[in-house]
């Protein structure tokens, strides 16, 4: 254990053992009222109405697309049902079945939309590429991975695991992102580029985290059950990073790009390394919206 390490467990005591178990599980994403579930969505939509319908009018190979996916819908969750069935279709999942489906999971499921437009929002304010919402709902694979993760989970809590398993591996092949259906994701959260991220069926991310490619929240492969990271809030796990086990990261950790990641990391701390060590205390940033990759 280096200086930073010890200094951090002297000031982090361990909590009695009853309630370090209550905390350790416990997803922090805070209930939404009914009147409020779909109001990010709501104030979201008009905005991405307005930007497909001005693509529309200087871009006419774009035309079928805007009308398709945005302009005929009348809210976000029926267009983003539409972007993702055009996107996961194939021979034996044809699209209107798959639209009538996505449609039925978002509009009807307490917390898929909200988390839909949190994780939304979220991609604009933290990715300096990203010129509107509109780009979120259209181009960005890592958004409709996460989201064909929602539907998912949907149909895993229903019971419907068959076909649960049929759309996540079809995610798999069309984004290049695998997430289990039974995993736990909050909301407001962003897989930048997506590709070859990997996130096991014990795994918990709490609201407002920040996932980049390559990134592995995996077992140690010695495990049965609860075997996999437990991933606080407002934590970035920077590329190609292996978080492996049923470890904690710490609210507003940071886990730099190439890490591996084996033991829990505290709270408010910047981790490095193979195997990772501690080399940094941030009291005052959160990693997950600052994006900052450098150590």
């Amino acid at each position: 254990m280096n200086r930073i390490e010890q200094g951090i467990a002297a000031r982090h005591e361990a909590p009695p053992a009853e309630e370090s178990g209550l905390r350790e599980w416990r997803l922090r994403i805070a209930p939404v009222p009914p009147a409020e579930r779909h109001g990010a969505a709501a104030l979201l939509w008009p905005g991405i109405r307005a930007a497909a319908e001005e693509i529309c009018s200087r871009e006419p190979l774009l035309q079928l697309r805007m009308q398709q996916q945005v302009l005929r819908h009348d809210g976000l969750a029926p267009a983003l049902a539409a972007v993702l069935a055009q996107r996961l279709a194939c021979g034996d999942l044809p699209e209107p079945q798959l639209f009538a489906l996505l449609r039925q999971l978002f509009e009807q499921e307490e917390t898929a939309l909200q988390q839909a437009a949190a994780d939304l929002a979220a991609v604009k304010e933290r990715d300096p590429a990203c010129p509107d919402h509109l780009h979120v709902l259209l181009n960005l694979k890592g958004f409709h991975a996460l989201q064909t993760y929602r539907a998912t989970h949907a149909l895993w809590r229903e019971g419907r695991s068959e076909l649960a398993f049929a759309l996540a591996n079809r995610a798999s092949l069309v984004f290049a992102v695998d997430i289990h259906p039974a995993a736990r994701i909050g909301a407001g959260v962003m897989l930048d580029h997506g590709t070859g991220i990997v996130i096991g069926e014990t795994t918990v991310i709490e609201d407002n985290v920040s996932l980049l490619q390559n990134v592995t929240l995996g077992g140690t492969g010695k495990e049965h059950g609860d075997r996999h990271p437990k991933i606080r809030s407002g934590v970035m796990i920077g590329a190609g990073a292996k978080i492996l086990g049923n470890i904690e990261i710490g609210t507003m950790s940071k886990v730099a790009a190439g890490s591996v990641v084996l033991k829990p990391v505290p709270p408010h701390c910047t981790v490095a390394g193979v195997p990772a060590r501690v080399v940094r205390q941030h009291l005052d940033s959160c990693p997950s919206t600052e994006m900052d990759q450098t150590i």
